[in-house]
């Protein structure tokens, strides 16, 4: 048989190093099986580096302890380390993993980097106060502002004060701002596409909020599809929690009694859905198929397990996090944003 080749001893040489002096670029490079030049890219947050690449150069840096080296006097004058601030209330914070699983992509990309997230969770008007003090006093070198809703006045702050900021998803009104956004409508459009390729002709949406682009832009792909086939469309809105869905489902069975489908805006509201169209005597999928969006843990340990959109949300928080270091850093991004792809998930749900 031929000689298995064992990389064990190269990986142990380069954690050595780390051991008895500061690692380098180059010994980074060497552990991640990548030239010193994409090493580079990932580190100063370029956008013209693989996925793979940029994961495996960020597993090295975790593993050596790699830190990037800056200038003394920008160490005097920055903190080292960048705030997500979340604007919603911390029952919705903590309920809806969506947020855990983009805070983590963030964190893991920053800590990499030698930084820290620390995060803020704002929703009344003494929280946005007390935010808006934190950054003013530059306890943080930049920001990543999560779940804005309509107007934000913390983006509009943040604008003026020069405080580098990238946006988790489109800004409803347009400023200029950085963001990240997944692509929320085409993924709309692959959910509902789905229902009426299985026959289902009486498809009902519960959509998201409509103070927020996330809710319009995934309510916009399912009134796409349905104008296409000659179908009318029958909306519920909830807030993406599970009740707002459980709500929603029960209303829309009151208005449209025959209906054969349901699209919800988020995992969580497909969820409650669920169990208000149980609650009816209704059977999923016989009597109802049901798609939901996110492909959050909850879709997996639903009754059924629910066929839903996914959307990649812990890439989605490291390219904020690699935006937000470029903007630190002054150095150019490619794109004024990035709309990361969805794909559809089959379970039993429809």
């Amino acid at each position: 048989m031929p000689q298995q080749t064992d990389t064990a001893p190269a990986v142990g040489n380069h954690l050595d190093k780390a051991q008895f002096g500061k690692p380098t670029l180059a010994d980074v490079a060497a552990l991640a099986g990548v030239s010193e030049a994409t090493a580079s890219r990932v580190l100063n947050g370029s956008a013209r580096v693989s996925i793979g690449a940029r994961s495996h150069v960020e597993d090295a840096m975790a593993r050596l302890g790699y830190v990037r080296w800056r200038a003394p006097r920008a160490q005097t004058s920055r903190s080292g380390s960048v705030a997500a601030i979340v604007t919603e209330s911390s029952a919705r914070f903590f309920s809806d993993p969506f947020f855990a699983r983009l805070l983590w992509g963030a964190s893991r990309t920053l800590s990499a980097a030698g930084l820290q997230l620390a995060f803020l969770v704002v929703h009344d008007q003494n929280e946005y106060a007390a935010a808006e003090r934190y950054i003013r006093r530059g306890s943080a070198d930049g920001v990543m502002l999560v779940s804005a809703h309509g107007r934000d006045p913390l983006l509009l702050t943040l604008q003026a004060a020069g405080i580098p900021t990238v946006v988790c998803g489109r800004p409803l009104v347009p400023c200029g701002a950085w963001y990240v956004d997944a692509d929320n409508a085409g993924g709309a459009r692959t959910a509902v596409g789905h229902l009426l390729r299985a026959g289902r002709r009486r498809v009902v949406t519960i959509a998201g909020p409509r103070d927020m682009a996330v809710g319009i832009d995934r309510l916009s792909g399912y009134r796409d599809m349905l104008e296409a086939a000659g179908l009318p469309a029958l909306i519920g809105y909830g807030d993406f929690s599970q009740a707002s869905g459980e709500h929603a489902m029960t209303r829309l069975l009151e208005r449209r009694p025959d209906l054969d489908a349901v699209f919800a805006a988020s995992d969580l509201m497909a969820a409650g859905a669920l169990r208000a169209l149980r609650r009816a005597g209704r059977r999923v999928p016989e009597d109802v198929a049901v798609v939901g969006f996110d492909d959050d843990p909850i879709a997996q340990h639903t009754m059924p397990p629910l066929t839903t959109v996914r959307q990649p949300v812990e890439e989605q928080g490291a390219v904020m996090a690699r935006h937000v270091m470029a903007l630190i850093e002054h150095e150019s991004i490619s794109e004024t944003q990035n709309k990361l792809p969805t794909s559809l998930v089959q379970r039993e749900s429809a």
